[in-house]
């Protein structure tokens, strides 16, 4: 072993550590708006009731557009990555996911929220390629690296903390909130589109901060010397890296898979379903089914606008009688939605006090896998019909053993790829395995395999959903397991 002693920290180290934080801190933040804000936004934008199987429907495809999108820039945007530069399309990034959400949260149509909240996932793919990619070359010692990778990554949970602080902070102050223009219903903004707005905090400090910070000098110094590589992704396929890439992918898909399958739709879409919320469910679907009787009457032939005008003003009453009760769902969805970003943070600071002790890099992988062939299916098909503190505690693990996982390949990828495909290898990875496979998941268990379940859509309830969600996360677990004595130790520890 070297004795060279680890090189002194300086100022410009402690600011790319800072913006690096800023930016996974805000990563998920920005990708963890969507099971909070996105089936009162597609129930808002369709006219229709948050327990409408359409907005179960939807929360799906959202999911799996949004992260296909930002799977195919995101795999662009690793090939911009190691062509122009770390620094340059990490910053760039950051600005394209902070406005995104500030615009969707003027959203008049579906389509128009949809839109926006792809070019938000694009921007965060894009970013977390390009900053494990500078943060692995702004270190050039081994032990240094690891520990910055695995702490600053574990900024990314508290994301998900802020995330769900801000969404309660703004349902208990609506009414006090300024309008700024936002659309307006007949019960006036919405707590979503104030969540959204926030997205737009991570633009501020990032615009003072950067210019005050390099690009990565050793991608610069090859690139001046003209001994950088041009980045290929068909080099990706070569003897040498063929192994690497194939196993990375597979594995990247299967934890994008339980995230998107299994975690992120709970707060969505199963919260509702728990024994806590029976009360609020079946007063809910007293008022969907008044809501539908009104619906049904306005349609009939004849009527004179004083009978409209009636109707409406019932329909309003109507919606007007929900409002508590889906705000008792929604302080629930907040309370699940906490214990999975606190399952997450120990998961991510548990793999960085991992990495510092040293454990090879398979049986790192092992020590999140194992737990989650266990702790996944005996959530979703046991404790979820009992709900109560051993689903929420259960909830937290799964959020650990999966979250762990994403760190886990942030620190890992950077190392197997040389640097003219540290970018792009890392990008085909997380993008490709990860976003375009492993978050159509989300959309298996929505759209298909949970109406399988319930005997078609219209039945799907959110005790479907859970169901599927177990069937998704328990095959992806089985899968990651099995691959996973096929992933390579980087060649650096060997």
């Amino acid at each position: 072993m070297s004795s060279t002693p680890a090189p002194k920290f300086t100022t410009t180290h402690w600011l790319i550590i800072i913006i690096a934080s800023i930016g996974f801190l805000f990563d998920t933040y920005e990708l963890l708006m969507t099971p909070l804000v996105a089936a009162p936004a597609i129930a808002e934008l369709l006219k229709v009731l948050p327990s409408d199987p359409s907005v179960t429907e939807w929360v799906g495809k959202l999911l799996w557009i949004a992260a296909l999108c930002g799977g195919v820039f995101g795999l662009l945007g690793g090939w911009l990555v190691d062509k122009f530069g770390r620094k340059t399309i990490m910053a760039a990034s950051i600005f394209v996911y902070s406005f995104s959400p500030f615009c969707a949260a003027f959203a008049t149509s579906l389509p128009m929220f949809i839109f926006f909240r792809c070019t938000t996932f694009i921007g965060v793919c894009v970013e977390f390629v390009a900053a494990i990619t500078w943060l692995a070359e702004v270190f050039t010692d081994k032990h240094q690296k690891e520990k910055w990778l695995g702490i600053t990554q574990a900024c990314a949970s508290l994301g998900g903390l802020l995330v769900t602080a801000v969404s309660v902070w703004i349902s208990k102050n609506l009414d006090t909130l300024p309008h700024w223009g936002l659309p307006e219903t007949t019960t006036g903004i919405a707590a979503w589109r104030y969540t959204l707005m926030s997205g737009i905090l991570p633009a501020i400090p990032i615009a003072l901060l950067l210019p005050f910070v390099p690009e990565s000098k050793v991608w610069k110094d090859k690139k001046m010397a003209g001994t950088l590589k041009r980045p290929s992704f068909g080099a990706l396929f070569s003897p040498e890296l063929r192994r690497v890439t194939l196993v990375t992918t597979i594995l990247s898909a299967c934890a994008y898979g339980i995230a998107f399958g299994a975690l992120q739709v709970t707060v969505a879409r199963v919260t509702p379903g728990l024994p806590e919320m029976k009360v609020e469910a079946g007063e809910l679907a007293a008022l969907k089914k008044t809501d539908m009787e009104i619906s049904a009457k306005l349609k009939a032939p004849g009527l004179d606008d004083a009978a409209k005008a009636a109707l409406k003003a019932e329909m309003k009453a109507n919606f007007d009688k929900q409002k508590p009760v889906n705000a008792k769902v929604k302080a629930m969805a907040d309370k699940v939605q906490f214990h999975q970003e606190m399952g997450g943070l120990v998961g991510r600071v548990l793999l960085a006090v991992l990495l510092i002790v040293g454990i090879s890099r398979v049986a790192l992988l092992k020590v999140f896998q194992i737990p989650a062939l266990i702790i996944l299916p005996v959530t979703y098909f046991m404790l979820f019909k009992d709900g109560g503190q051993a689903f929420l505690w259960a909830y937290a693990i799964c959020g650990l053993v999966t979250v762990a996982q994403f760190s886990y390949f942030g620190e890992y990828l950077p190392k197997v790829f040389p640097m003219h495909l540290r970018g792009t290898g890392g990008s085909f990875a997380t993008n490709v395995g990860g976003r375009m496979v492993g978050t159509c998941m989300a959309t298996l268990n929505t759209s298909w395999l949970a109406p399988m379940l319930a005997g078609g859509a219209l039945a799907v309830r959110p005790m479907h959903v859970a169901m599927a969600a177990g069937y998704i996360a328990t095959a992806m677990a089985v899968i990651a397991f099995i691959v996973g004595f096929f992933l390579p130790e980087p060649k650096a520890e060997e």
